[in-house]
């Protein structure tokens, strides 16, 4: 499992309680505080999953108001998520975060929340419910606990995320262009640029709508499009691929490719 995790369960798992006195017994396991604990901490060293998550859930239930019965239930998410019960996971992390508003490690449980999302998340050819689920969680975490030691990750999460919501655009997009249905190609092609600015999908977006307009015969929104290209991502080949469209159609300006694309590039604020 991923550094993050091996670091957040050594935090929890640091700290052992010692044996206290005997309370009520219920349940099919039975013992201290201590002892379901222990026996629970110990189970998911030995990465006996269910084991443990047994142990936690008993010393939840027997002794709900115990700061280890708390405990339990970050390592109960955590076993979860290991051993891919991952809307179990999912659903002990919310209780915690529900419960436990203010607790120190909210942070870990928002991440883990995450986590559990990112590991499902499908090809840009399928549903990304879970993309966008994964994205909502890594942003709390980056945007609640910015000095959390699990922003860095979830803000590399974040951009991963991005770029697949963006890939699934992209794939929506070329599919109506290549069913000629232009218009609706192209404005999938600018939500991919307004949305995820920052993501690898952009340029080619740029560039495809260079082409759609250049097919429907609109040539100042294509050259348009091509020098915002050109002007964020002059040495990317989608803007050659651009500037040879232009070229084609006797629509490349004079001056220059790189003069051009920064004159025009530069009286524009915001890309779409």
């Amino acid at each position: 499992m991923k550094n993050n995790l091996r670091l957040a369960f050594a935090l929890l798992a640091a700290t052992t309680l010692t044996a206290c006195a005997s309370g009520p017994q219920e349940g099919d396991l039975t013992g201290t505080v201590g002892t379901l604990y222990n026996d629970g901490l110990d189970a998911l060293i030995e990465k006996k999953y269910d084991t443990a998550v047994h142990n936690f859930s008993e010393l939840e239930r027997q002794y709900p108001y115990s700061g280890w019965a708390t405990r339990g239930q970050i390592l109960t998410a955590y076993a979860q998520l290991i051993k891919g019960d991952h809307e179990e996971s999912i659903l002990t992390a919310e209780r915690f975060i529900k419960l436990h508003p203010g607790h120190q490690n909210l942070d870990y449980m928002f991440y883990l929340k995450g986590l559990n999302h990112y590991y499902r998340m499908t090809d840009v050819n399928r549903d990304q419910g879970h993309t966008r689920d994964a994205l909502e969680a890594f942003q709390e975490v980056v945007s609640r606990y910015p000095n959390s030691i699990y922003a860095r990750d979830a803000k590399l999460k974040i951009t991963l995320c991005e770029d697949h919501l963006a890939g699934k655009e992209m794939a929506v997009a070329r599919f109506y262009q290549t069913q000629g249905q232009h218009l609706a190609a192209i404005n999938r092609f600018r939500e991919v640029v307004r949305a995820y600015q920052t993501s690898a999908q952009t340029p080619e977006a740029l560039y495809r709508i260079t082409e759609s307009y250049l097919t429907l015969g609109v040539t100042d929104e294509a050259t348009r499009a091509a020098a915002i290209l050109g002007y964020n991502y002059p040495a990317s080949p989608w803007y050659q691929k651009a500037y040879g469209l232009l070229t084609a159609q006797n629509l490349a300006p004079k001056g220059g490719e790189k003069s051009w694309a920064k004159r025009v590039g530069e009286g524009i604020k915001d890309i779409f």
